[in-house]
Order: C-alpha cells, then sequence, then structure tokens
C-alpha cells in the first residue's frame, strides 16, 4: 500500500512539472529541496518524502498537496 502512493506521489510530481516544462533542477530549487532527493521522489516511489518535502513541492508546482496524492494531481492550489 506505501509503495502505490509513493509511486502514485511521484507520478503526479512528475507529469505536473513536465507540463509546465519545468527542469528536476528548477523545481527543487523553488521547493528548497535537492535535486536528487527530487529525482528519487520521482523515481516510482524511490522515497518516502515527507509531509514537509510534499507541501514544498505542491507550492512549487502551484496545487494542492492533497491533488499530488490522488488522482486530480491538476487542481489548483487555493
Amino acid at each position: 500500500m506505501e509503495a502505490d502512493i509513493c509511486k502514485r506521489f511521484g507520478q503526479n510530481v512528475r507529469r505536473i512539472r513536465r507540463a509546465q516544462e519545468m527542469s528536476q533542477e528548477e523545481l527543487a530549487h523553488r521547493a528548497d529541496l535537492h535535486r536528487t532527493y527530487l529525482s528519487s521522489i520521482e523515481r516510482a516511489g524511490g522515497r518516502n518524502p515527507s509531509l514537509r518535502a510534499i507541501d514544498q513541492i505542491a507550492k512549487a508546482l502551484g496545487v494542492t498537496p492533497g491533488s499530488l496524492l490522488d488522482g486530480d494531481a491538476d487542481a489548483p492550489r487555493k
């Protein structure tokens, strides 16, 4: 179960980042995270991100944290 949500989260991050034509380096900078950490998150459940990291990534992408965890990853942040 844990691997499924981590995989889905990573896939959503990658899909939104690419849709915004943003590099991993740029997203990592905006989210104040190391690029290799972000890369491991995107690699199908390579990491189990903290709540802090999830929030930072969501803010950097302009979406809600919850939208990165479910199928509605394109929901704008309010």
